[in-house]
Protein backbone atom coordinates (compact mmCIF):
# COMPACT_ATOMS: atom_id res chain seq x y z
CA UNK A 1 0.00 0.00 0.00
CA UNK A 2 2.59 2.35 1.19
CA UNK A 3 5.03 1.47 -2.23
CA UNK A 4 4.61 4.90 -4.48
CA UNK A 5 7.13 4.08 -7.63
CA UNK A 6 10.12 3.78 -5.26
CA UNK A 7 13.00 3.25 -7.38
CA UNK A 8 15.22 0.97 -5.20
CA UNK A 9 15.01 -0.65 -1.84
CA UNK A 10 18.04 -2.60 -0.45
CA UNK A 11 17.97 -4.84 2.15
CA UNK A 12 20.81 -5.46 4.80
CA UNK A 13 21.54 -8.26 6.29
CA UNK A 14 24.86 -8.95 8.09
CA UNK A 15 25.03 -11.85 10.59
CA UNK A 16 28.34 -11.06 12.60
CA UNK A 17 26.76 -7.45 13.62
CA UNK A 18 23.22 -8.73 13.95
CA UNK A 19 22.28 -5.91 11.48
CA UNK A 20 18.80 -6.12 10.03
CA UNK A 21 18.25 -3.23 7.67
CA UNK A 22 16.48 -1.74 4.93
CA UNK A 23 17.33 1.64 2.71
CA UNK A 24 14.45 2.83 1.16
CA UNK A 25 14.92 5.52 -2.26
CA UNK A 26 12.06 6.88 -3.29
CA UNK A 27 12.96 9.45 -5.67
CA UNK A 28 16.18 10.99 -7.37
CA UNK A 29 15.01 13.34 -9.93
CA UNK A 30 16.19 16.81 -8.06
CA UNK A 31 19.13 15.25 -6.47
CA UNK A 32 20.45 12.09 -4.21
CA UNK A 33 18.39 10.71 -1.80
CA UNK A 34 18.90 11.53 1.33
CA UNK A 35 17.37 10.58 4.81
CA UNK A 36 18.21 9.96 8.26
CA UNK A 37 18.29 6.70 9.75
CA UNK A 38 15.94 5.25 12.66
CA UNK A 39 16.38 2.84 14.36
CA UNK A 40 13.64 1.10 16.10
CA UNK A 41 12.35 -2.25 17.48
CA UNK A 42 9.69 -3.06 14.98
CA UNK A 43 7.05 -5.23 15.50
CA UNK A 44 8.01 -7.36 12.00
CA UNK A 45 10.14 -6.93 9.10
CA UNK A 46 6.39 -5.76 7.19
CA UNK A 47 6.16 -3.04 9.70
CA UNK A 48 9.61 -2.12 9.46
CA UNK A 49 9.36 -1.92 5.26
CA UNK A 50 6.02 0.02 5.57
CA UNK A 51 8.17 2.91 7.45
CA UNK A 52 10.45 2.71 5.07
CA UNK A 53 8.68 3.30 2.17
CA UNK A 54 6.30 6.32 3.63
CA UNK A 55 9.19 7.63 5.30
CA UNK A 56 11.32 7.82 1.79
CA UNK A 57 8.47 9.27 0.33
CA UNK A 58 7.83 12.19 2.67
CA UNK A 59 11.55 12.79 2.46
CA UNK A 60 11.02 13.47 -1.57
CA UNK A 61 8.43 15.97 -1.11
CA UNK A 62 10.14 17.73 2.09
CA UNK A 63 12.76 18.45 -0.25
CA UNK A 64 11.12 19.12 -3.29
CA UNK A 65 8.53 22.18 -1.17
CA UNK A 66 11.94 23.44 0.67
CA UNK A 67 13.43 24.06 -2.35
CA UNK A 68 16.10 21.47 -1.99
CA UNK A 69 18.47 19.72 -4.95
CA UNK A 70 17.43 16.53 -2.74
CA UNK A 71 15.65 13.53 -3.23
CA UNK A 72 14.19 11.79 -0.61
CA UNK A 73 14.92 8.76 0.78
CA UNK A 74 15.24 6.97 4.66
CA UNK A 75 16.90 3.91 6.07
CA UNK A 76 15.54 1.47 9.69
CA UNK A 77 17.65 -0.49 11.23
CA UNK A 78 15.67 -2.98 13.00
CA UNK A 79 16.50 -3.45 16.81
CA UNK A 80 16.50 -2.00 20.00
CA UNK A 81 18.64 1.29 20.28
CA UNK A 82 19.48 0.99 23.45
CA UNK A 83 20.83 -2.41 23.47
CA UNK A 84 21.59 -3.64 20.12
CA UNK A 85 23.25 -0.71 18.82
CA UNK A 86 27.15 -0.59 18.84
CA UNK A 87 30.07 0.93 17.05
CA UNK A 88 30.41 -2.54 14.80
CA UNK A 89 26.54 -2.43 13.36
CA UNK A 90 26.72 1.00 12.42
CA UNK A 91 30.34 0.62 10.68
CA UNK A 92 28.54 -2.28 8.72
CA UNK A 93 25.66 0.07 8.13
CA UNK A 94 28.16 2.58 6.54
CA UNK A 95 29.59 0.06 4.42
CA UNK A 96 25.88 -0.96 2.65
CA UNK A 97 25.12 2.79 2.49
CA UNK A 98 28.91 3.50 0.89
CA UNK A 99 27.45 0.27 -1.66
CA UNK A 100 24.98 3.11 -3.27
CA UNK A 101 27.79 5.26 -4.64
CA UNK A 102 25.99 8.37 -3.23
CA UNK A 103 22.75 7.30 -4.83
CA UNK A 104 21.74 7.65 -0.72
CA UNK A 105 23.00 10.16 1.89
CA UNK A 106 22.37 8.78 4.97
CA UNK A 107 22.07 10.98 8.60
CA UNK A 108 20.23 10.32 12.15
CA UNK A 109 17.10 9.80 13.30
CA UNK A 110 14.89 8.24 15.81
CA UNK A 111 17.04 6.26 18.10
CA UNK A 112 20.34 7.77 16.51
CA UNK A 113 22.56 10.19 17.57
CA UNK A 114 25.54 12.93 16.44
CA UNK A 115 28.15 10.36 17.79
CA UNK A 116 26.40 7.84 15.63
CA UNK A 117 26.87 9.10 12.20
CA UNK A 118 30.54 9.91 13.61
CA UNK A 119 31.04 5.83 13.44
CA UNK A 120 29.34 5.67 10.15
CA UNK A 121 31.43 8.67 8.82
CA UNK A 122 34.21 6.75 9.32
CA UNK A 123 33.39 4.12 6.01
CA UNK A 124 31.59 6.37 4.01
CA UNK A 125 31.32 9.95 2.79
CA UNK A 126 27.74 9.89 2.22
CA UNK A 127 26.46 10.73 5.58
CA UNK A 128 25.25 14.20 6.93
CA UNK A 129 24.66 15.50 10.13
CA UNK A 130 27.88 14.61 11.90
CA UNK A 131 29.59 17.03 14.79
CA UNK A 132 30.15 20.55 14.47
CA UNK A 133 33.94 19.13 16.19
CA UNK A 134 34.21 17.24 12.96
CA UNK A 135 33.35 19.69 9.62
CA UNK A 136 29.61 18.60 10.17
CA UNK A 137 26.25 20.76 10.91
CA UNK A 138 25.89 18.97 14.51
CA UNK A 139 22.54 17.39 15.52
CA UNK A 140 19.41 19.07 13.43
CA UNK A 141 17.08 18.62 16.61
CA UNK A 142 17.20 22.81 17.14
CA UNK A 143 16.33 23.59 13.63
CA UNK A 144 13.38 21.04 12.97
CA UNK A 145 12.25 21.96 16.21
CA UNK A 146 12.72 25.67 15.02
CA UNK A 147 10.83 25.24 11.83
CA UNK A 148 8.07 23.14 13.25
CA UNK A 149 7.25 26.15 15.54
CA UNK A 150 7.57 28.24 12.79
CA UNK A 151 5.11 26.28 11.10
CA UNK A 152 2.72 25.90 14.29
CA UNK A 153 3.22 30.00 14.35
CA UNK A 154 1.74 30.42 10.89
CA UNK A 155 -0.91 28.07 11.61
CA UNK A 156 -1.75 29.59 14.51
CA UNK A 157 -1.94 33.02 12.37
CA UNK A 158 -4.41 31.19 9.62
CA UNK A 159 -6.59 30.17 12.32
CA UNK A 160 -6.89 32.61 15.25
CA UNK A 161 -5.80 35.52 13.57
CA UNK A 162 -2.75 35.93 15.15
CA UNK A 163 0.82 34.11 15.41
CA UNK A 164 1.22 34.36 18.81
CA UNK A 165 1.23 31.49 21.03
CA UNK A 166 0.95 33.58 24.53
CA UNK A 167 -1.85 32.14 26.27
CA UNK A 168 -2.71 29.04 23.57
CA UNK A 169 -3.00 25.25 25.03
CA UNK A 170 -0.25 23.30 23.54
CA UNK A 171 -0.38 19.91 23.49
CA UNK A 172 3.02 18.29 22.49
CA UNK A 173 2.87 14.21 22.24
CA UNK A 174 6.67 13.13 22.35
CA UNK A 175 9.35 15.04 24.26
CA UNK A 176 12.28 14.02 22.66
CA UNK A 177 15.11 16.42 21.35
CA UNK A 178 12.90 17.93 19.38
CA UNK A 179 9.53 17.72 21.20
CA UNK A 180 11.99 19.10 24.06
CA UNK A 181 13.18 22.33 21.97
CA UNK A 182 9.61 22.71 20.66
CA UNK A 183 7.93 22.90 24.14
CA UNK A 184 10.79 25.49 24.99
CA UNK A 185 10.03 27.79 22.40
CA UNK A 186 6.85 27.56 22.93
CA UNK A 187 6.98 28.41 26.66
CA UNK A 188 9.19 31.05 26.11
CA UNK A 189 6.15 32.78 23.81
CA UNK A 190 3.70 32.45 27.09
CA UNK A 191 1.85 29.19 25.70
CA UNK A 192 0.53 26.41 28.59
CA UNK A 193 2.31 23.42 27.30
CA UNK A 194 0.15 19.50 27.74
CA UNK A 195 3.57 17.36 27.48
CA UNK A 196 3.08 13.53 26.83
CA UNK A 197 5.37 10.75 26.52
CA UNK A 198 5.74 7.22 26.73
CA UNK A 199 9.24 8.06 29.39
CA UNK A 200 7.38 9.11 32.54
CA UNK A 201 11.14 9.84 33.96
CA UNK A 202 11.68 12.00 30.78
CA UNK A 203 8.27 13.80 31.73
CA UNK A 204 9.06 14.73 35.15
CA UNK A 205 12.40 15.95 34.13
CA UNK A 206 10.35 18.78 31.82
CA UNK A 207 7.31 19.37 33.88
CA UNK A 208 9.83 20.55 36.45
CA UNK A 209 12.07 22.39 33.70
CA UNK A 210 9.08 24.48 31.75
CA UNK A 211 6.77 24.35 34.24
CA UNK A 212 4.72 21.86 31.84
CA UNK A 213 1.55 20.09 32.83
CA UNK A 214 1.86 16.29 32.18
CA UNK A 215 -0.61 13.67 30.97
CA UNK A 216 -0.03 9.77 31.01
CA UNK A 217 -1.62 7.43 28.43
CA UNK A 218 -2.84 7.07 25.29
CA UNK A 219 -6.21 8.57 25.91
CA UNK A 220 -5.16 12.17 25.24
CA UNK A 221 -6.81 13.19 21.45
CA UNK A 222 -10.13 14.59 23.36
CA UNK A 223 -8.01 17.13 25.73
CA UNK A 224 -9.54 20.56 25.49
CA UNK A 225 -6.33 22.47 23.92
CA UNK A 226 -5.93 24.88 20.85
CA UNK A 227 -3.61 23.12 19.11
CA UNK A 228 -1.86 19.40 18.87
CA UNK A 229 1.67 19.16 18.19
CA UNK A 230 2.72 15.27 17.34
CA UNK A 231 6.51 14.81 17.57
CA UNK A 232 6.63 11.08 18.28
CA UNK A 233 5.85 8.18 15.92
CA UNK A 234 3.69 8.51 12.63
CA UNK A 235 0.23 8.22 12.03
CA UNK A 236 -1.59 9.48 15.33
CA UNK A 237 -4.35 10.70 13.18
CA UNK A 238 -6.29 8.03 12.15
CA UNK A 239 -9.88 6.64 12.46
CA UNK A 240 -10.03 6.00 15.90
CA UNK A 241 -8.40 9.58 17.08
CA UNK A 242 -9.75 12.07 14.15
CA UNK A 243 -13.44 12.23 15.82
CA UNK A 244 -11.86 13.08 19.40
CA UNK A 245 -9.50 16.11 17.94
CA UNK A 246 -11.02 19.13 19.99
CA UNK A 247 -7.76 21.02 18.86
CA UNK A 248 -7.63 23.60 16.07
CA UNK A 249 -4.21 23.35 14.94
CA UNK A 250 -2.47 20.22 14.29
CA UNK A 251 1.19 21.51 13.75
CA UNK A 252 4.05 18.55 14.97
CA UNK A 253 7.45 17.45 14.28
CA UNK A 254 6.27 13.71 13.81
CA UNK A 255 6.56 12.25 9.94
CA UNK A 256 3.28 10.77 8.54
CA UNK A 257 1.13 12.09 10.64
CA UNK A 258 -2.18 11.45 9.10
CA UNK A 259 -2.65 7.50 8.22
CA UNK A 260 -4.70 7.95 5.36
CA UNK A 261 -3.40 11.60 3.77
CA UNK A 262 -6.36 11.55 1.80
CA UNK A 263 -9.39 10.52 3.64
CA UNK A 264 -7.90 12.09 7.12
CA UNK A 265 -6.66 15.13 5.42
CA UNK A 266 -10.34 15.40 4.01
CA UNK A 267 -11.79 15.15 7.31
CA UNK A 268 -9.36 17.58 9.02
CA UNK A 269 -10.60 19.74 6.34
CA UNK A 270 -14.22 19.32 7.23
CA UNK A 271 -14.04 19.74 10.87
CA UNK A 272 -12.35 22.76 10.01
CA UNK A 273 -8.79 21.79 11.82
CA UNK A 274 -5.94 23.88 10.24
CA UNK A 275 -2.97 21.19 9.47
CA UNK A 276 0.09 22.26 8.73
CA UNK A 277 2.01 19.37 6.88
CA UNK A 278 4.13 17.43 8.54
CA UNK A 279 7.04 17.61 5.80
CA UNK A 280 6.51 21.08 5.39
CA UNK A 281 7.29 22.29 8.84
CA UNK A 282 9.45 19.42 10.04
CA UNK A 283 11.97 20.47 6.93
CA UNK A 284 14.39 21.98 9.48
CA UNK A 285 16.18 18.85 9.79
CA UNK A 286 17.06 18.54 6.43
CA UNK A 287 18.08 22.06 5.78
CA UNK A 288 20.57 22.05 8.37
CA UNK A 289 21.88 18.64 7.03
CA UNK A 290 22.06 19.31 3.86
CA UNK A 291 24.21 23.07 4.72
CA UNK A 292 27.10 20.27 5.14
CA UNK A 293 26.69 19.48 1.02
CA UNK A 294 26.41 22.59 -0.01
CA UNK A 295 28.65 24.57 2.57
CA UNK A 296 26.46 27.17 3.13
CA UNK A 297 26.46 28.72 6.99
CA UNK A 298 24.29 28.66 10.07
CA UNK A 299 22.73 32.17 9.21
CA UNK A 300 21.56 30.82 6.06
CA UNK A 301 20.12 27.51 7.75
CA UNK A 302 18.41 30.38 10.04
CA UNK A 303 17.01 32.27 6.46
CA UNK A 304 15.62 28.79 5.06
CA UNK A 305 13.82 27.19 8.18
CA UNK A 306 12.34 30.54 8.92
CA UNK A 307 10.66 30.51 5.53
CA UNK A 308 9.03 27.75 6.53
CA UNK A 309 6.71 30.29 8.08
CA UNK A 310 5.22 31.52 4.71
CA UNK A 311 5.62 28.34 2.64
CA UNK A 312 2.87 27.48 5.46
CA UNK A 313 0.82 30.57 5.29
CA UNK A 314 0.95 29.90 1.54
CA UNK A 315 -0.32 26.42 1.77
CA UNK A 316 -3.32 27.51 3.50
CA UNK A 317 -3.93 30.37 1.03
CA UNK A 318 -3.53 28.19 -1.89
CA UNK A 319 -5.64 25.01 0.26
CA UNK A 320 -8.87 27.52 0.55
CA UNK A 321 -8.45 29.11 -3.11
CA UNK A 322 -8.87 25.61 -4.95
CA UNK A 323 -10.96 24.08 -1.74
CA UNK A 324 -8.41 21.61 -1.60
CA UNK A 325 -6.58 19.97 1.56
CA UNK A 326 -3.39 21.46 2.88
CA UNK A 327 -1.89 18.26 2.30
CA UNK A 328 -2.74 18.28 -1.39
CA UNK A 329 -2.11 21.86 -1.33
CA UNK A 330 1.74 21.17 -0.23
CA UNK A 331 1.94 17.59 -1.98
CA UNK A 332 0.90 19.48 -5.54
CA UNK A 333 3.83 22.21 -5.26
CA UNK A 334 6.44 19.63 -4.41
CA UNK A 335 5.45 17.68 -7.39
CA UNK A 336 4.91 19.94 -9.69
CA UNK A 337 8.92 21.01 -8.77
CA UNK A 338 9.60 17.44 -9.28
CA UNK A 339 7.87 16.84 -13.03
CA UNK A 340 9.42 20.27 -14.28
CA UNK A 341 12.89 19.07 -13.18
CA UNK A 342 12.25 15.64 -14.74
CA UNK A 343 10.62 17.57 -18.23
CA UNK A 344 14.03 19.82 -17.88
CA UNK A 345 16.24 17.13 -18.46
CA UNK A 346 14.21 15.42 -21.41
CA UNK A 347 14.93 18.29 -22.76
Amino acid sequence: MSFDGHEQIVFCNDEDTGLKAIIGIHNTVLGPALGGTRMWNYESEWHALNDVLRLSRGMTYKAAITGLNLGGGKAVIIGNAKTQKNAALMRRFGEFVHSLSGNYITAEDVGMETSDMDIVREVTPYVTGISESKGGAGNPSPITAYGVFMGMKAAAKHQFGTESLDGKKVLVQGVGHVGETLVKHITNEGGQVIINDINEARLAELSKKYNANVVLGNDIYGLDVDIYAPCALGATINDKTIHQLKAKVIAGAANNQLADEIKHGRLLKEKGIAYAPDFLINAGGIINVYAELEGYGRDEINRKTENIYNTTLDIFKLSEQENITTYRAAFNIAQNRIDSKKKESKS
